[in-house]
């Protein structure tokens, strides 16, 4: 993930990337470690013969160390002399495959490959086993001058700061069925639930000078600054835009189009399970937190746990969502309302109407019935309900210590198609901010008899009895 300086200074406390690696054999992709450089040959011999691509397979986080990692991974002598020897054929190609990190990191990565005039790619490096049945020995490790031999396959990830790291090739490529993602830069400590943090002058300093240096190393690197605006537009509650190949070509992050695969990765849609039944179909009104999970309490002493937040759409700000928890029929339940307030946007058109809703912790997944969606009183706004009941052994775990997330999901119509054609889909990410606190008060609540709570209230144009709360306008 793209993090700031603190971030940075975070993963400086890891041990350091090794610049020699362990046999191929025992070569495990480990994203979550720091980034490894690995020698690797084109093969099988049969496949090449004297023509076999040299590669360096770079994968892991990206560190602050990772600049350095590499500049001393290259001066070890065997590997300097196999990328002697092969200069004069071909240089070797710097294979990435990450799921980010570090800023500074990335930066001094990415002019070190710069420096050494190699090129970049995305893909996943696979070691070959030798004659024997076992893995060959990498070229740091030998006196023989062999090098591992491996494959190329172009089914490989590079996210968030690995995309500016691909800019320091001399020349740039992306298979078709490879993936760059990105997003915004954000403090570390602070991506799990982002609206909820606070932050402070110093905190904006270290952001804002981030995306300064990223400008300039960008402009070094003849990477256009469109590849930056991209990634500023999506904010750390979104999942990562995975970019498009148009959008790879106009940011200059490929030199030239790879063609050496015929169809691009897509992520397969999700299956939503059957809607539950809605145990509430109305609300009434009262304000909600837009920082944290809080206690509404009612008229009797009943409570509601509620939590607004921005919805966007690639960044653009389409609107906002309040998710409200009510007691449920009984000890193992709760009832959920969703209220969501949409409008249109220069870059994002207004749905016709929200067709689904869904709601994701940990391995758990509920599917909303959508009770109505409709432009209110006949405005740009467009208003939508959704209710259906959530497993307290769910909401436990999303409130348990730490910092745990829930994703809500919606599916939007097309306004400009027929019948239901699908329209936008919009994933937000939220945090668990006060429900470790909170939810047992809802749950205190939701013990007292049910004869001694305050009878909900009636919402103007539902005709219902409320289980949630309206968000006051």
């Amino acid at each position: 993930m793209l993090e700031s300086l603190r971030s940075a200074l975070l993963f400086a406390l890891v041990l350091a990337a090794p610049v020699s690696a362990a046999s191929a054999a025992e070569r495990v992709v480990d994203r979550t470690l720091p980034m490894r450089f690995d020698l690797r040959q084109q093969g099988p011999a049969e496949t090449c013969g004297a023509h076999c691509a040299l590669w360096i397979a770079a994968s892991g986080a990206i560190t602050a160390d990772s600049g350095r990692d590499f500049k001393q991974f290259l001066q070890i002598p065997a590997v300097q002399k196999a990328l002697a020897r092969n200069a004069a054929e071909q240089a070797a190609t710097v294979v990435l495959e990450s799921d980010g990190g570090s800023v500074l990191g990335a930066i001094a990565l990415g002019r070190e490959i710069r420096k050494a005039g190699l090129p970049t790619t995305v893909g996943h490096v696979i070691d070959l086993e030798d004659d024997g049945g076992v893995a060959a020995a990498p070229a740091a490790k030998t006196t023989d001058d062999r090098i591992a031999r491996a494959t190329l396959s172009p089914r490989a990830d590079c996210e968030s700061m690995c995309a500016f790291v691909v800019l320091g090739g001399v020349h740039r490529s992306v298979p078709r069925q490879a993936r760059v993602m990105v997003h915004q830069i954000w403090l570390g400590d602070r991506r799990d639930d982002p609206t909820a943090a606070t932050y402070s002058a110093e905190d904006l300093v270290l952001v804002q000078r981030d995306i300064g240096r990223l400008a300039q190393f960008t402009a070094e690197m003849g990477g256009s600054p469109e590849l930056l605006d991209l990634a500023l537009r999506i904010p750390p509650w979104e999942p990562l835009h995975a970019m498009t190949r148009a959008e790879i070509r106009d940011t200059q992050l490929a030199t030239r189009d790879d063609d050496s695969a015929s169809t691009t990765a897509s992520v397969a849609p999700q299956t939503l399970p059957p809607p539950a039944q809605a145990a509430t179909d109305g609300a009434r009104t009262t304000p909600i937190s837009e920082r944290r999970w809080a206690v509404v309490e009612r008229a009797g002493g009943s409570a509601t746990l509620a939590r607004r937040h921005p919805l966007t759409a690639e960044g653009d700000d389409i609107g906002s969502f309040d998710l409200v928890l009510a007691c449920g029929a009984g000890p193992d339940s709760f009832d959920l309302s969703y209220i969501e307030h949409r409008h249109a946007t220069g870059g994002t058109p207004l749905v016709a109407r929200v067709a689904d809703v869904s709601l994701r912790a940990g391995r758990s997944e509920v599917a909303l019935k959508v009770a109505s969606s409709a432009r209110h009183d006949k405005s740009d706004e467009l208003v939508s309900f959704a209710t259906g009941v959530v497993p307290a052994a769910m909401l436990r775990a999303f409130a348990d210590a730490g910092s745990h997330s829930m994703v809500v999901v919606t599916h939007g119509i097309d306004p400009h198609g027929t019948g239901d054609k699908p329209g936008l889909t919009t994933v937000i990410r939220l945090g668990n901010t006060g429900t470790q606190k909170n939810l047992p008060r809802l749950v205190a609540s939701c013990a007292t008899p049910l004869g001694d709570r305050a009878e909900a209230a009636t919402s103007p144009g539902t005709g219902g009895s409320a289980g949630g709360i309206l968000v006051a306008r």
